[in-house]
């Protein structure tokens, strides 16, 4: 399903396992697990229009035609609670590149702070798939996505479980090119930037740091 800026999943699938995830007695272990499920189901969604090359296999029985994918992909999770999504990915992209990015949120200002940055001054990848389990106010998803255009990565998607509003609308309006995956789009923002009703800080939750 498509909102007017974000690519909505609808499947049954991971809208059970979403409600899943949202509920507060879910443990860590639990939720990692989940994390992982519902990485699984958005990128299968998030990979449909990937670029492929037409080749052919030799099956048992003679030769067949197949296609392969054609751009170098590269992850980019935004730690911490991104990297939850990393090796579900991996198993369906295993020759995919993990570049690594810190943000954290300033809890005052609601902007992103970078900690931790070892992208090189060029990316040698088609496409960059920036992974956040929440887009929020959608700061660090800008300043990432921003910092992958200045060293020339060509294509970009943002790939997350839940966002707000405000955060879709945010980056659509930074990047108008860069696709939105997520398996809901919730109702609002509150006062101190957390997603309604969300499912709390993905970070926390994940490594068990609540």
């Amino acid at each position: 399903m498509v909102s007017a800026v974000a690519f909505v999943s609808n499947h049954p699938l991971l809208l059970h396992k979403l409600g899943q995830l949202r509920d507060k007695n879910t443990a860590p272990e639990a939720f990692r697990l989940l994390v992982r499920e519902l990485s699984l189901l958005l990128i299968y969604e998030a990979m449909q229009d990937a670029v492929t090359f037409s080749c052919s296999v030799e099956t048992p029985l003679g030769k067949c035609p197949s296609v392969q994918l054609a751009e170098r992909i590269g992850l980019v999770p935004i730690l911490r609670s991104g990297l939850g999504m990393v090796d579900a990915i991996l198993t369906l992209l295993p020759n995919a590149s993990v570049w690594h990015l810190g943000l954290y949120r300033d809890h005052e200002t609601l902007l992103p702070v970078t900690y931790y940055n070892r992208l090189p001054d060029t990316l040698p990848i088609d496409l960059a798939i920036v992974l956040d389990p929440m887009l929020a106010t959608g700061g660090s998803a800008i300043l990432a996505i921003t910092g992958l255009k200045e060293r020339g990565v060509p294509r970009i998607k943002f790939v997350g479980l839940i966002a707000a509003p405000e955060g879709v609308q945010a980056l659509a309006t930074a990047h108008p090119d860069v696709a939105i995956h997520v398996g809901a789009v919730d109702s609002h923002l509150n006062e101190l930037g957390y997603i309604v009703p969300g499912l709390g800080d993905a970070g926390d939750r994940q490594f068990g740091t609540l």
